[in-house]
């Protein structure tokens, strides 16, 4: 009796006769000998219809399958280093097959289509060879997250969705009524993780947060998973340390375990082997500088506009990109402008006006990745922020008495999940690093 594998682990099966249980990738052929793509969610082997090898109503059936019908085969495992799949060096030679639902008419083929129409049948797209493999890179780059935190004495604590105020930009809030109050949804765990930092010492949380941002570029989405540690007595030289070696981790274990997904679809792992600890790290007047030196060198006039900058206005897309260029690996820029950092940042001594924060830009025009500082762990200065920035009070008191039953120098960051699948995959647009992205104009499916 033929024995119910997973195509992932078909190595393990050569010269014997085993069942697959999947759905039709492709097929080709024609006469008397017909190969068929089988994929099962783990992987994809080709299987192989020779006429005179298998009972003719099997062939038939064979002849007559169309692309996405689910189907449960059997045959013999062979090796053939010819044989190209998932993993790549082995075929099946048919046996049996039966169709469990024949698919009629499926809507994407192998010719071109456009972006909307792929968008618009998202559900369907998810089963294409280079979406297969985003997704897997992305499962690989979230559980490498979690365990290099696991394994560094981190603790993995929710937040939760709903909150009463604003931990960013009140600009960016989604506002929902709850019970005929109003909150919002969270733009991040980061205030709470706090909290469970004053209990754990170093902790994490990982979930959806939320901008109301109106933005099309391809950096930018509307629903976003984010991770974030938070470490109690840590500062920020102390915090950048662990934000090489983590990043650093994760590109090894993709490189590890996804270098078929990663060929797949077409990134150059050349550009990834080189990213090894420790990284650039630079001020944020230092920044400014190469910046405007970059400026003054700078030939075409678009080109050029794109680079001018003044100290204190935040990095756009055109700048992130200008300085990673200059490395060639992420690279650490540190010390910005209070005034274009969030509220709960500490200031540097003696300079008020710039914060203990910290941005990693990737490579490649990929831009931040991470955002952290060292968090305000005065009270009474922490009450002047809020007040600056116009928030209500009354909102924050648990956030403040933080910082009155204990406090302690403290330090955290945020690392964009869906920034960090799409410059590890060499993407052009973001929205191809989520399942189902939401996007200033799309909700659907």
């Amino acid at each position: 009796m033929a024995t119910t594998i997973r195509i992932a682990d078909i190595a393990n099966y050569v010269g014997q006769e085993v069942t697959l249980k999947g759905w039709v990738y492709a097929k080709t052929g024609k006469g008397r000998l017909h190969f068929v793509r089988v994929r099962d969610g783990s992987g994809q082997v080709q299987c192989v219809a020779f006429k005179k090898e298998i009972d003719p109503e099997y062939f038939e059936i064979v002849k007559g399958l169309t692309q996405e019908s689910s189907v449960i085969i059997t045959g013999e495992v062979r090796a053939d280093e010819r044989a190209k799949g998932f993993p790549a060096g082995y075929e099946i030679g048919l046996k049996t097959v039966e169709v469990v639902q024949e698919a009629v008419d499926y809507p994407i083929t192998p010719k071109e289509h456009g972006t909307e129409f792929l968008m618009d049948r998202r559900h369907l797209w998810l089963r294409s060879n280079q979406q297969w493999a985003i997704l897997r890179i992305r499962a690989t780059i979230i559980k490498a997250l979690r365990d290099f935190l696991d394994n560094d004495g981190f603790l993995l604590v929710d937040t939760p969705i709903i909150t009463p105020a604003a931990g960013e930009e009140t600009t960016t809030l989604f506002s929902i009524d709850y019970f005929g109050d109003e909150a919002y949804l969270a733009q991040t765990g980061q205030l709470y993780n706090e909290a469970n930092m004053m209990a754990h010492g170093k902790v994490y949380c990982f979930g959806p947060t939320f901008r109301a941002e109106k933005s099309k570029t391809r950096r930018h989405l509307i629903e976003f998973w984010m991770l974030e540690p938070e470490i109690a007595y840590c500062s920020l030289e102390e915090l950048m340390d662990v934000e090489e070696q983590m990043v650093a981790y994760v590109v090894q274990q993709v490189l590890e375990k996804n270098r078929p997904e990663l060929e797949a679809i077409g990134r150059d792992i050349s550009k990834l082997e080189v990213l090894t600890a420790p990284f650039a790290r630079i001020s944020y007047d230092d920044a400014v500088e190469k910046l405007q030196a970059a400026y003054e060198k700078e030939k075409d006039p678009e080109q050029k506009e794109l680079l001018k900058i003044e100290w204190g206005e935040d990095f756009g897309s055109p700048q992130e990109t200008a300085l990673a260029e200059m490395f060639d690996k992420p690279v650490f820029v540190y010390h910005y402008p209070s005034a274009v950092k969030a509220f709960y940042m500490q200031p540097v001594d003696g300079r008020p006006e710039v914060c203990r924060s910290v941005d990693l830009l990737a490579p490649e025009g990929y831009g931040e990745i991470i955002g952290g500082s060292e968090r305000i762990y005065d009270a009474d200065l922490l009450i002047q922020k809020i007040d600056e920035h116009g928030f209500d009070r009354a909102n924050y008191e648990w956030y403040i008495e933080l910082r009155q039953y204990g406090t302690v120098p403290h330090a955290g960051f945020g690392l964009g999940i869906e920034r960090t699948v799409a410059w590890i995959c060499g993407l052009a647009h973001i929205r191809e690093t989520i399942p189902y992205a939401r996007l200033l104009n799309r909700k659907y499916p």
